[in-house]
């Protein structure tokens, strides 16, 4: 099957956030949306034929998680990640940033600390200051052009009594995906000081060759907390359809996660999503086959054209995600220059790396799911904007 991932899809007046919301963010419209988190790409056909059976049906009421959403999403993680969930240990949640907010609060009391690795994606600060719990840096370690984890600093950071670690795996912004044995040593970590990790996989399926992502859950005994965010949202380019699913092997944990989503009073019932996130584990796979080999071509492409044209901008080379990050430091600007500079010289808009936290000074995070033309247009722009300097 082909599909055609360099057709340009208009989004302007869809309220999409990445495109009709680059004046508010960026000051102007006038850029390249490289930023937020969603790819250019026309969804799966599986997805969009599923959405148009249910939206033929006039009724939109009240929606059950039949067998077959459940059934979906454990033949997807048995197939595609030699995983062995079973049903009791999913609960159906309204996205992964709620989900994050869920579990600080269920097992964190307010007060104690929560361990997070910057630079990291900034709904997993948030989620910690918001709720009144103590947050709690283990910053990665940044080594050869490549991030790792600072195990031992992990160590004194769970010795001091923290209770729950927020592992980003694959990781965002920086693209790491975690080996088997990094793993293996944040779950020992885990054991000895009785810490929670939250192992937020939304990434998983988004793999670059050469790499394999290992769910931390496979690796873990029946005595260690841990407990997996998954989604088809990044996987099948459908996140504004919202809806995520948190495995859970531990009764007790369940019980914990829902009192708190209670709370919430919010539903995961949209006869949407569900539509949606079943068909995209039943029908996406060749898409997404071929969405991976269209995403190293253009990985790889943005690799050349920076070490041939502005090797002042060094990417860091990501193992999983659609997302670039770049190491602009030695453009020798600080972090208000390199956003005027992007945004006004260049006109291409990215995530500073400065919302990422600690480390993300002089770093840009490029997204680049979008038709593979644009991102080189943009970044020819950057190349012309710096000669002109």
């Amino acid at each position: 099957m082909s599909f055609d991932f360099d057709r340009e899809i208009p989004r302007d007046g869809t309220a999409s956030v990445k495109h009709d919301g680059r004046a508010s963010y960026f000051g102007t419209a006038d850029i390249a949306p490289l930023w937020v988190a969603d790819m250019d790409f026309a969804a799966p056909e599986a997805v969009t034929q599923a959405l148009e059976q249910r939206a033929a049906h006039p009724v939109y009421g009240y929606t059950l998680h039949p067998d077959s959403l459940f059934e979906a999403l454990t033949g997807w993680l048995k197939q595609r990640h030699g995983w062995e969930v079973r049903r009791e240990w999913i609960m159906m949640c309204p996205g992964v940033v709620p989900s994050l907010h869920a579990a600080v609060m269920a097992f964190a009391q307010p007060g104690e600390g929560v361990i997070v690795q910057p630079p990291v994606y900034f709904p997993f600060f948030s989620c910690v200051t918001n709720t009144g719990r103590s947050l709690v840096l283990n910053p990665l370690r940044p080594e050869n052009g490549r991030y790792t984890i600072d195990l031992a600093h992990l160590e004194q950071c769970a010795a001091a009594g923290a209770r729950l670690l927020l592992l980003c795996s694959p990781h965002n912004p920086v693209g790491r995906v975690w080996g088997r044995d990094e793993l293996q040593g944040v779950l020992a970590i885990a054991r000895r000081h009785k810490l929670m990790v939250l192992s937020d996989e939304i990434h998983a399926d988004l793999i670059y060759p050469g790499n394999r992502h290992t769910a931390l859950a496979t690796l873990a005994g029946d005595m260690d907390s841990v407990i997996t965010a998954v989604a088809p949202s990044k996987t099948f380019n459908i996140p504004g359809l919202g809806l995520s699913a948190l495995v859970v092997p531990n009764a007790g944990h369940r019980a914990a996660l829902h009192k708190v989503f209670d709370l919430f009073h919010v539903s995961t019932s949209n006869p949407f999503s569900i539509a949606a996130f079943e068909a995209a584990y039943r029908g996406g796979e060749p898409w997404l086959d071929s969405l991976l080999n269209y995403l190293d071509a253009t990985r790889n492409a943005v690799k050349s054209f920076l070490l041939e044209n502005i090797p002042a901008i060094r990417l860091i080379e990501p193992e999983g995600t659609y997302l670039l990050w770049l190491d602009c430091r030695a453009l020798g600007m600080d972090d208000k220059e390199l956003k005027r500079f992007f945004v006004y010289q260049s006109k291409v808009g990215m995530n500073p790396g400065t919302v990422f936290g600690a480390g993300g000074n002089g770093f840009m995070r490029m997204n680049i799911g979008t038709p593979r033309h644009i991102v080189m247009q943009a970044l020819q722009r950057i190349g012309q904007a710096l000669a002109s300097r």
